[in-house]
């Protein structure tokens, strides 16, 4: 193995972008957007079908958010990356003209969603029972009763499976490579091959990975002590009792 060379960071990759350094930086920016963007989309869908997979007497409803998180929790990531990007705008031609990033956010986010999704379900299943009765007995809507009620209760509990599921979908964002989006790991490979230097290219990719990874792991345990309930379990069964 040869000498560590760091210097190369401060080399002229061409184009418009002066050093491999601020190369790296600006790859760190794109995985970062594609993460977080992923992560809003996972949020609100996987939101919206742990709610409904829940719905009393609403089998209907039911039955379609299982059916989502077996989809999209059953085919690979990367599967759907392809799926997104060559497929989708083949069978809508309106989706020809959407940008790579989009597609790569929307395949991350539904593909998330699934697995927040049954968080949440495992959450809301966790209550005692005796809070829906307090809410039907005060004349919430079931709308009502789960926007006031469930909900904020639910979110607490699921915390730290969303803060293992945020620093996953910072992970996961490594697959827009596969439609050259211009995130750490392709930077990597790019940069790797163009100075010969691979090994200091891919531990800096790695230490931003962890310096991220860290990051995440301590603004979701700050929400969760600020939003914990004192006193309250959740039964270990998901069950409610």
């Amino acid at each position: 193995m040869g000498h560590w060379d760091w210097q190369v960071f401060l080399q002229d990759p061409g184009g418009k972008i002066p050093t491999y350094w601020q190369w790296l930086l600006s790859a760190w920016g794109w995985t970062i957007s594609v993460a977080l963007s992923a992560l809003v989309v996972a949020l609100v869908l996987g939101s919206i079908v742990g709610v409904i997979r829940t719905l009393p007497n609403s089998p209907m409803w039911v039955r379609f958010g299982n059916a989502w998180v077996e989809l999209f929790r059953n085919i690979p990531l990367l599967v759907q990356i392809f799926l997104w990007y060559h497929v989708v705008p083949a069978l809508f031609p309106a989706m020809r003209d959407v940008p790579p990033f989009i597609l790569v956010v929307l395949a991350l986010g539904f593909f998330t969603s699934a697995r927040i999704a049954e968080q949440l379900r495992s959450g809301i299943q966790a209550l005692p029972r005796g809070q829906r009765y307090a809410g039907m007995a005060v004349g919430f809507t079931t709308a009502q009763y789960y926007r006031y009620v469930i909900l904020p209760m639910a979110y607490r509990i699921i915390i730290p499976p969303l803060t293992s599921e945020s620093m996953n979908i910072f992970k996961n964002s490594s697959v827009a490579f596969a439609v050259s989006i211009a995130e750490m790991t392709q930077f990597a490979m790019q940069a790797g091959e163009e100075t010969a230097r691979p090994m200091e290219m891919y531990l800096a990719v790695t230490v931003l990975y962890v310096i991220s990874a860290f990051a995440i792991n301590r603004i979701m345990a700050s929400v969760e002590k600020r939003t914990r309930v004192p006193g309250f379990i959740a039964s270990a069964g998901g069950g409610g009792h």
